[in-house]
């Protein structure tokens, strides 16, 4: 029964995307259209590869990280405000990205097109990563947080730990950990230093 986790961790995923589409509505947050395009695009292939693959349940938080881009990206189309203005360096990365999907386009094997799908993803997140570290102010770490909570959650349902099972999860872990991190560095002095004055 513990591999049902995954559907906590599905509702931890609507509930962060959710805050994450709020913020950008009001123009507090300015998505990277590159990065979430790219970002609702990979997920999605990783997650058909590995239903080919005969994968079940702990698909379910590799669809959920590409289906919530695809509204965060459709949101940003609500505010003017709410996006970030796109330089050569992101414009690079989404190439990358799209040279990697047309790779698995090419070989159409699973276990490949897992590969490419995380290449993909990881130069899709590059913009994100870069803006994160340079403006976190831009940022909301809500999805991120509860997007870590959600990948850990599929490994409760893994069967067999084989590529196809395991990859895309493992990655999601390591790159929302290193979003967190990017976009709270600058607030955890302060907040180490309000729980000195408290106590």
């Amino acid at each position: 029964m513990i591999e049902y986790l995954v559907f906590f961790g599905f509702a931890l995923s609507v509930y962060g995307i959710a805050v994450y589409i709020k913020d950008t509505l009001i123009g507090k947050t300015k998505p990277n259209r590159i990065t979430w395009l790219m970002w609702s695009i990979a997920p999605l292939i990783a997650a058909a590869a590995a239903i080919s693959k005969g994968v079940t349940f702990a698909v379910v938080p590799v669809f959920m990280s590409g289906f919530g881009p695809l509204c965060v990206l459709t949101a940003s189309f609500f505010n003017r405000k709410a996006y970030w203005k796109l330089a050569t360096f992101d414009y690079l990365c989404g190439f990358f990205s799209v040279v990697a999907l047309v790779v698995w386009v090419i070989t159409k094997e699973a276990n490949i097109a897992i590969i490419f799908a995380i290449a993909s993803d990881g130069f899709a997140a590059i913009p994100t990563l870069k803006k994160s570290w340079t403006n976190p102010e831009t940022e909301t770490g809500m999805p991120f947080i509860m997007g870590l909570i959600s990948s850990l959650t599929c490994f409760t349902a893994i069967r067999y730990w084989i590529f196809s099972e395991y990859a895309f999860a493992m990655y999601l872990v390591i790159v929302n950990i290193l979003l967190i991190i990017f976009i709270y560095r600058k607030r955890f002095p302060t907040f180490i230093k309000n729980v000195k004055i408290k106590q």
